[in-house]
């Protein structure tokens, strides 16, 4: 395919690249919808919260942790065929988690489709900025951020008109015919493309990232459950996960070819771009997690109208998304990013408003203020990390900036999902006391069981339904202001350490980007 050809068809190919992403993206919000119907005995698995978490994080781990070895396969074979490949695995994993019998059998199909989301998300980026020119390209990836964006909104909705008419493992089944549709539309449309000085696979850095995420997360989320963060079965998997991930940064700095370059962040802008992209998604994913749970258990909102609820986070994301980049060349990188930040902090801070009588119009306030201060960090910050590098390195760039995104989201979900259930459990204690034994341990795992105990106490279980909402609600308030501390932090890393708009310019001199590689049939 000649460069006139590609450069006729860019947007086309952008839009192609875009339904990829949203695939992806959409997969893991259109689960949070579900995760109710999942928890359900009858009507799902019968999860409990930690099983619940672990088909997230399973997911995001794995996606997390192959990342950078995706960019630099598409980078060494094509990224074309790599994106073909991984959306073919996506596929069969959305089928298998479909027709999962098992929490077991969704996780672990979960963690399938990680391996096939981290082929395709790296090689979307990388073909981005290699189709289009650098005067188009922060627009470009403007629209990929949104797509980002706009697939953390829709995906509830999706899920909730889903499960309106379908069972549970509809909400994967939906992606098989997106896929095709894709995986056709690339193969006619996408130019092939490839790093010609690719480096070396790095699987000792693959295993040790892989091994220490899950370990961490795993001494995180056992916290939660058992409410006992000073026990050996919490801070010895903690501490060990830490300590594997120490032995994979110094690994990675005296590699010749690392799997996730550390180097890299010598780049002050760099730096700031990834912590503000991973800092945001932390927080503000950690609290989709538990909003969902919310508005169906602690509500009563059906599934459809739940993913309703967050159509003003996807109206945000329209609006601001493509406009960014015409906001940071008028205001600079850092002002937008850390504007963004701050909305972030002000509409996380603002979910103490929320109570279990609230007017439900709040809550889609303060879900448009995320939206919006969300399509302020992540086309800015994206490009801050894209553009420090030189083109033909785009795979490493794609992979840092979507393993600062993975990360962040797996341990939003383990840490602000770990403090949910462990402030909800200690609220509820006097009354799990109460309980016979198999009741107070299902009641105690999260908010569907204590109503579900209580639909089957009858009159008898009635009075457990408002404590539970309650000490929900208040766990609800201490993981909200944690996030938004977390989301605060990220606002003043931009602030400190983010070149302003003074800045760019002298970057750019001293970096210029090579010419793009040549696309090949």
């Amino acid at each position: 395919m000649d460069s006139q050809t590609v450069q006729r068809r860019r947007w086309y190919i952008l839009g192609v690249l875009t339904v990829s992403l949203l695939v992806v993206v959409l997969d893991n919000t259109i689960l949070n919808v579900a995760l109710k119907t999942i928890a359900d005995p009858a009507k799902g698995l019968g999860a409990t919260q930690s099983q619940l978490e672990w088909s997230i994080n399973s997911y995001t781990l794995v996606f997390a942790g192959l990342l950078f070895t995706f960019g630099v396969i598409g980078d060494r074979i094509g990224r074309k065929r790599v994106l073909m490949g991984g959306m073919a695995v996506f596929a069969l994993a959305s089928l298998a988690s479909a027709y999962a019998q098992s929490p077991d059998q969704l996780i672990y199909a979960r963690a399938l489709m990680g391996l096939g989301g981290a082929a395709i998300m790296p090689q979307t980026l990388s073909i981005i900025s290699n189709v289009f020119e650098p005067h188009e390209r922060a627009r470009a990836i403007g629209i990929w951020a949104g797509a980002v964006g706009l697939g953390v909104a829709i995906g509830p909705l999706t899920g909730g008109l889903l499960l309106a008419h379908f069972w549970w493992g509809s909400v994967f089944l939906i992606n098989v015919p997106v896929i095709i549709a894709g995986v056709t539309l690339i193969a006619f449309l996408v130019p092939e493309s490839r790093n010609p000085s690719p480096g070396r696979l790095d699987p000792i850095g693959v295993v040790l990232s892989v091994v220490g995420l899950v370990v961490v997360s795993y001494g995180i989320i056992q916290g939660g459950d058992k409410g006992e963060w000073l026990a050996l079965s919490t801070l010895g998997p903690i501490l060990a996960g830490l300590a594997v991930l120490a032995l994979f940064v110094w690994h990675e700095a005296h590699t010749a070819s690392p799997a996730f370059d550390v180097r890299l962040f010598k780049d002050a802008r760099m730096s700031a771009a990834v912590a503000s992209i991973a800092l945001c998604f932390f927080a503000a994913t950690g609290v989709f997690f538990f909003t969902s749970f919310y508005m169906q258990s602690v509500r009563g909102l059906s599934a459809l109208e739940s993913g309703a609820m967050v159509l003003p986070f996807a109206a945000a994301q329209l609006i601001f998304s493509p406009r960014s980049a015409g906001m940071v060349r008028r205001f600079g990188a850092k002002a937008v990013c850390t504007s963004g930040l701050l909305l972030v902090t002000v509409a996380l801070a603002s979910y103490q408003f929320v109570g279990t009588d609230t007017p439900m119009w709040i809550l889609g306030v303060i879900f448009f203020v995320q939206g919006a201060g969300m399509a302020n960090v992540m086309p800015p910050a994206t490009e801050s990390v894209m553009s420090a590098l030189p083109r033909e390195k785009a795979g490493a760039g794609s992979a840092v900036n979507n393993v600062a995104r993975q990360v962040a989201v797996a341990m939003g979900v383990a840490v602000l999902g770990s403090v949910v259930a462990s402030v909800y459990r200690g609220d509820l204690h006097d009354r799990l006391a109460a309980l016979p034994a198999g009741a107070r341990e299902a009641a105690g795992e999260s908010i569907e069981g204590a109503h579900a105990v209580a639909a089957r106490m009858g009159t008898a279980g009635q009075g457990l339904v408002g404590p539970a909402d309650t000490a929900f609600v208040h766990a609800m308030h201490t993981a909200s202001i944690a996030a938004a501390v977390v989301s605060f932090l990220g606002a003043l890393v931009v602030l400190k350490w983010m070149p302003g708009r003074a800045a760019a310019p002298a970057v750019e001199e001293q970096a210029p980007a090579p010419e793009p590689e040549k696309a090949r049939v």
